[in-house]
């Protein structure tokens, strides 16, 4: 597997190609501000981009849907969406071919109700779900929540190894592993929804108390 990330501009927002070397076959995830970058360089290694997929709705994720259309000949993809070359509805737990590897949809709402995190072998696109040393905004009620089950339930019962490659380089740095997080992250370490809630109305301070940029 080929993992490459881009720096996409806007708020330092990140974008991926992720390809099966043997078949040529790739795919591009969040392709925002400058999606030119990806087609060229997918086009420069003779990668041929199969699917363009949203982690969430939000225009900084898919303001590139429709250049990388023009590009492609590929329309972008998000949660509820069905592939129309698989038939494939991007439903929670479905999977996508790219040649010998499977992209798996995990629906992981909270910042966004349609939000979903790609899970490529042992690499974890998170979107705007889990940052490094952070998580995606929210409010303080029912995104919330969705949000805690969503890192619970789902992102954390992935092995330690898993590699975490966020939507924006907010973080510590640019990437992480599920275990590294699941030790350091601030969010993941708080015992319950009322202590995590509590973090995200006291983040600014917080941070200042902790150092943290």
């Amino acid at each position: 597997m080929f993992v490459k990330q881009f720096r996409m501009g806007g708020d330092r927002n990140l974008g991926y190609l992720v390809a099966d070397p043997d078949s040529g076959k790739a795919a591009v995830i969040d392709p925002s501000y400058t999606p030119e970058q990806i087609a060229r360089f997918a086009q420069e290694q003779g990668y041929e981009i199969v699917y363009v997929l949203n982690t969430h709705g939000h225009a900084d994720h898919t303001n590139g849907n429709e250049t990388l259309a023009a590009l492609t000949g590929v329309r972008a993809l998000g949660y509820g969406d069905v592939d129309p070359r698989t038939g494939t509805r991007l439903g929670h737990g479905a999977t996508l071919p790219l040649g010998a590897l499977a992209i798996r949809v995990l629906h992981t709402p909270g910042h966004a109700p349609e939000a979903v995190c790609y899970l490529v072998g042992g690499a974890l696109f998170t979107g705007d779900t889990l940052f490094v040393g952070k998580v995606g905004g929210t409010d303080f009620e029912a995104g919330a929540l969705a949000e805690y089950h969503s890192l619970h339930d789902t992102l954390l019962a992935l092995p330690d190894d898993t590699v975490v490659y966020p939507g924006h380089d907010v973080g510590v740095a640019p990437t992480s592993t599920i275990g590294h997080e699941r030790a350091t992250n601030p969010f993941l370490l708080q015992p319950d929804f009322e202590a995590f809630v509590h973090l995200k109305r006291n983040w600014l301070a917080y941070k200042e108390e902790h150092g943290i940029a």
